[in-house]
């Protein structure tokens, strides 16, 4: 019985199209584990890079990534501009690829950390490459999960950084899971690479908040996943609009667009977006572990509940607060304990990609492969790229 995951063997989970997906998805606890201890034994030449690059007056820091790899950029934009006190901005690789001089400043030293999975999606390799074109100072630190990618390899031959996280991460399945979150735990580590001993205990309280979830609310998942809803929309404030992001894309991509998702801020929904709440539209709610801004989404929340347009609503919360109007809860813990905001981030990817699994598997898809035409695929093709010469 201890082997079966989401209720199903791995033979089941091979038929059904499932096996990478599931796995990936329940693994995650473990790998974040793995990957701390991966970078506490880097930290010297990960802290020894950093502190070189750090010295430079008017640095900018640049977070990049393609499609879900860049959504971890959005996340940890506040994140790195608080712990290193430079100015930093997430601009997807998309962006940098056919508009690099709007981003990269000739005169002005620049460190581009670039997130990927597999390191071989066509706009990873440019975007560093343009970076080398453009910019006079330009310093690069790669965190990836494949050491066989081209980014990784390329890098490696630059005076750049490189940091491959534990091979598991580096997920089988089309949509992004292990990767996500364990790139993005790598990113909030480095950021802070000075705390690495006092942030474990942190990282082991997200791993405790994450089997929570996977011991008690699977079937809660479940039951939504199997209402009528061709629509979705997530919402977070702050680094939880990049979750939110995430999330809108992860349904999307394991339903292969039968379910058409939405992103946005708690605040920023009210302004025209909330018109697409209809009755076969789930809500969920990321919600912030900070009590003012919780005042705001907890108005937001009173306001679809009072209009009754929405099929259904999920809130996903650390503590339960009773005083949030949703159909359904997800209360990460009952401890007293408190995860930091920048880690509460990760966990609360976990329901959507719950959601997204089992909504696949309703439509009788398969979840490791999901888009039937191939009109997406795990590392994007048909890419054409041009000599910038700007």
């Amino acid at each position: 019985m201890n082997n079966l995951i989401f209720g199903l063997s791995q033979n089941d989970l091979d038929q059904k199209g499932a096996i990478h997906t599931a796995n990936e998805i329940y693994g995650q606890p473990k790998l974040w584990l793995k990957t701390w201890e991966l970078i506490a034994e880097n930290s010297s030449h990960l802290q020894k890079y950093l502190s070189n690059v750090f010295k430079k007056d008017n640095l900018q820091i640049v977070l990049t990534g393609a499609g879900t790899s860049a959504f971890i950029g959005h996340v940890l934009e506040s994140v790195f501009q608080t712990h290193t006190g430079f100015n930093c901005r997430a601009i997807p690789t998309t962006t940098l690829v056919t508009h690099p001089r709007q981003y990269f400043q000739k005169e002005r030293p620049t460190l581009l950390i670039s997130f990927a999975r597999s390191g071989n999606s066509p706009e990873s390799i440019k975007a560093v490459e343009l970076a080398d074109e453009v910019c006079e100072d330009i310093s690069h630190l790669v965190i990836t999960c494949d050491t066989n990618g081209q980014l990784a390899k390329s890098i490696s031959q630059k005076n750049g950084c490189l940091f491959v996280l534990p091979e598991e991460t580096n997920d089988k399945s089309l949509a992004m899971t292990s990767s996500f979150t364990s790139m993005l735990l790598s990113g909030i580590l480095i950021s802070r690479i000075g705390e690495l001993q006092k942030l474990k205990v942190q990282v082991e309280l997200l791993v405790s908040y994450a089997k929570n979830i996977l011991a008690n609310y699977l079937p809660v998942l479940k039951t939504i996943a199997e209402m009528n809803f061709n629509r979705a929309v997530f919402l977070g404030s702050g680094s939880f609009e990049g979750i939110a992001r995430e999330s809108h894309l992860k349904l999307q991509e394991l339903t292969n667009g039968k379910v058409i998702c939405k992103h946005d801020s708690f605040l920023g929904f009210r302004h025209g977006p909330k018109v697409v709440i209809d009755d076969k539209t789930l809500v969920v709610y990321l919600f912030s572990n900070d009590p003012y801004v919780q005042k705001y989404e907890k108005d937001l929340a009173l306001s679809v509940h009072t209009e009754k347009n929405a099929l259904h609503t999920l809130a996903v919360l650390e503590k339960n607060l009773i005083d949030v109007n949703s159909d359904s809860k997800i209360i990460l813990s009952e401890c007293d304990n408190v995860l930091e905001e920048c880690f509460l981030t990760i966990v609360s990817t976990l329901p959507a990609q719950i959601l997204g699994y089992y909504k696949s598997l309703n439509f009788g898809l398969k979840p490791d492969s999901p888009s039937e035409n191939g009109s997406i695929s795990r590392v994007v093709q048909g890419v054409n790229l041009y000599s910038y010469g700007g």
